[in-house]
């Protein structure tokens, strides 16, 4: 949708975000492809600038919302590094595709995150589209928690060049190019190689992404309070291709063999790609500026596996008092 010449007019528009300016500033990153997001961050809009608190947008999402009625308290920011400076949060309305796209958006910044799940399962979100009122509330009194996400940096490698630099919240998974190939490989920890594999590729993941990629793979669920690396064969043919957990100090690397018949794919998130030439070696570490997850609840992380797997519980006697405590707990 294109704005309106009043949208237009009465927006403030700049290149980038303010510096130093008073007042509350809540950027919001949205999915405004999806009737039901824009419904959600008009909402979001309406309540926030009632209170005073002005809101950010990026100009395409400030044009599919079409914001005439609250503009005087809207400000259109470019997508730049800096985006998120001077806000408290970004607030994302979506699934966790748009979380990690928040991510990316404003990983230099270290604003913290609050997900409204707007997807499937959405074990990045926080809140859920049914609990619009209490997530507004909760912004205006700065009624939340702020826990810290560990990441990855990692590196691409040619000929003893550095060719890339990327990061990732979830995980960096090295695979093949061409569906009709395996990738070979040999995988290292802490600079000692660990074997071989023929095999569609290798999920290198953090905690928080253990419910991701590495999941689907077959990798362990690790709970986010546990620093920790992992990796992850997908479809290895080896005899040793286990899923590994090491620890957070430790460095994981990626050597894509010489004589590897065609080229592999790094993916970080499933946004950013890096191609890779046979030769190419990738190297993951614990990244040096996590990502920061708004919690509105105290609910354990076991609560929210069972919410979001749907998990079978039925028959859990345990006691009386947490009995009690998981029936008035919130929905994870």
């Amino acid at each position: 949708m294109t704005a309106t010449s009043e949208t237009t007019a009465s927006q403030t528009t700049v290149d980038r975000p303010p510096e130093a300016e008073s007042g509350r500033r809540v950027l919001i990153v949205a999915h405004t492809g999806r009737d039901d997001a824009r419904d959600v961050a008009r909402e979001m809009v309406r309540a926030l600038t009632a209170h005073d608190i002005t809101v950010r947008l990026v100009p395409d999402e400030a044009d599919d919302l079409d914001l005439v009625p609250v503009a005087d308290s809207v400000e259109v920011v470019a997508e730049a590094p800096g985006l998120s400076a001077g806000c408290e949060l970004v607030v994302v309305i979506g699934g966790d595709g748009t979380i990690l796209r928040a991510a990316e958006l404003t990983h230099s910044d270290g604003t913290p995150l609050l997900g409204v799940n707007l997807g499937h399962v959405g074990f990045l979100a926080e809140a859920e589209s049914d609990a619009v009122d209490s997530t507004i509330d909760a912004v205006v009194a700065r009624r939340y928690a702020i826990e810290d996400r560990l990441t990855i940096d990692v590196t691409v490698h040619r000929d003893g060049e550095v060719v890339a630099r990327t990061w990732a919240l979830n995980e960096a998974s090295v695979e093949k190019a061409s569906r009709e190939r395996m990738i070979e490989v040999v995988v290292e920890v802490d600079g000692r190689p660990l074997s071989r594999w023929g095999c569609d590729g290798v999920v290198c993941a953090t905690p928080t992404g253990s419910t991701a990629y590495n999941f689907s793979a077959g990798g362990p669920v690790v709970w986010p309070g546990v620093e920790a690396l992992l990796m992850v064969p997908i479809s290895a043919h080896a005899l040793f291709a286990r899923p590994l957990v090491v620890a957070p100090t430790s460095v994981l690397a990626v050597e894509v063999l010489a004589r590897t018949d065609g080229f592999g794919v790094l993916w970080c998130d499933g946004r950013r790609t890096v191609d890779l030439p046979p030769g190419a070696r990738i190297e993951v570490r614990r990244g040096t500026t996590p990502v920061r997850l708004v919690r509105l609840h105290e609910a354990p992380f076991t609560d929210r596996l069972v919410a979001k797997f749907g998990l079978p519980v039925t028959g859990w006697r345990g006691s009386a008092e947490r009995r009690l405590r998981l029936a008035e707990a919130p929905d994870a």
